[in-house]
C-alpha cells in the first residue's frame, strides 16, 4: 500500500530590521515550532538568507537542508528545501536560475522583472517507504513583474516536463488563482499521468497576511503535483504579544505519489 507524504512550502520572511518585533532572529523560535508540529517530510522554504540559512541546518535537527542562494556569488536568499534525513535519500540536486540562461548564476529576465534574480531548486529524492523516486521544485517568483511571473511559470512547466518522475512544486508564486502564470501550470501539464497537474492549495483562503495586517490577504503560495492530493490546509499563527511566526502562513498539503 503507498504511503502519502507530507509536503510544506514555507515563506519564512527575510530578516529585516524593519519588522520590529517581527524581525526573523526575533521569530525564529516559532518557525522551528511549526516544523516540530507539523513534522513535514519535505519543505520548501522562501525568502532564506545566507545568516538564516545557516541558522535553520543548525536548528532543525532531523532534517538535511540544500540550497544556495541567488546571486552571482551563490550568497544571498536561497530557494533552501529540507527532507527529514533519516527517510529520505538525495539522489540528485540542482540549482536553475529563471532567466534566458538558467546556469548562469545571478541571471534573470530582462522587461518588467525587478532587480532580484529568481531562481530554482530542485532535488531527486527517494523516501524509504516509496518504490519510486520523486521530484521536487522549489521557488519564488518575482514580486513586481507580471511578465518575468508568466515566464518563469513557463521555464517551471519545461523543466518539469523533462521529467519522468512523479513531482512536487512549492513556492511563493507572488500571484493570486485567477492568474495567468498561475494557470499556466496546470494547464501546460494537464496530460502527465496519471492525473495531470493538479493545485493541491485549491480552495484555500489567505496564505500571506503581511504581519496580521491583511486577515483577508491573497493566496500565493502553492504545492502543485501530478501525484494524487489527499488534503492540504495553512498551519495557523495565532501571535504571542504581537508576534507571528511569518508574515505567510505555511502551506501544508498530504499527497500520494504511487497511488
Amino acid at each position: 500500500m503507498s504511503r502519502s507524504l507530507k509536503f510544506m512550502t514555507f515563506n519564512i520572511r527575510v530578516a529585516a530590521g524593519c519588522d520590529g518585533i517581527n524581525m526573523f532572529f526575533n521569530r525564529a523560535h516559532r518557525v522551528v515550532e511549526v516544523i516540530e508540529q507539523e513534522k513535514p517530510d519535505v519543505i520548501g522554504f522562501q525568502e532564506v538568507t545566507d545568516e538564516m540559512r545557516a541558522w535553520l541546518r543548525d536548528r532543525i535537527p532531523g532534517y538535511t537542508v540544500q540550497g544556495c542562494g541567488r546571486g552571482r556569488d551563490y550568497h544571498g536568499e536561497s530557494m533552501l528545501l529540507a527532507y527529514r534525513t533519516d527517510d529520505v535519500e538525495m539522489i540528485s540536486l540542482d540549482n536553475l536560475w529563471l532567466s534566458p540562461t538558467p546556469r548562469v548564476p545571478g541571471s534573470r529576465f530582462t522587461g518588467d522583472q525587478s532587480p532580484c534574480p529568481r531562481m530554482l531548486t530542485t532535488v531527486l529524492l527517494k523516501h524509504n517507504a516509496l518504490d519510486t523516486p520523486f521530484r521536487f521544485i522549489n521557488t519564488h517568483l518575482d514580486h513586481e513583474g507580471r511578465q518575468a511571473r508568466y515566464l518563469g511559470s513557463m521555464e517551471l512547466v519545461q523543466l518539469i516536463s523533462t521529467y519522468p518522475e512523479r513531482f512536487v512544486l512549492t513556492g511563493d508564486f507572488n500571484a493570486t488563482p485567477e492568474t495567468p502564470e498561475i494557470k499556466l501550470i496546470t494547464e501546460a501539464l494537464k496530460d502527465r499521468a496519471p492525473h495531470g497537474a493538479v493545485d493541491c492549495t485549491a480552495g484555500l483562503g489567505t496564505t500571506f497576511h503581511a504581519f496580521g495586517k491583511l486577515p483577508n490577504g491573497p493566496k500565493i503560495d502553492y504545492i502543485f503535483t501530478d501525484g494524487l492530493c489527499k488534503s492540504s490546509y495553512v498551519v495557523e499563527d495565532i501571535p504571542v504579544n504581537g508576534q507571528y511566526y511569518s508574515d505567510h502562513y505555511a502551506v501544508v498539503a498530504e499527497i500520494d505519489l504511487e497511488d
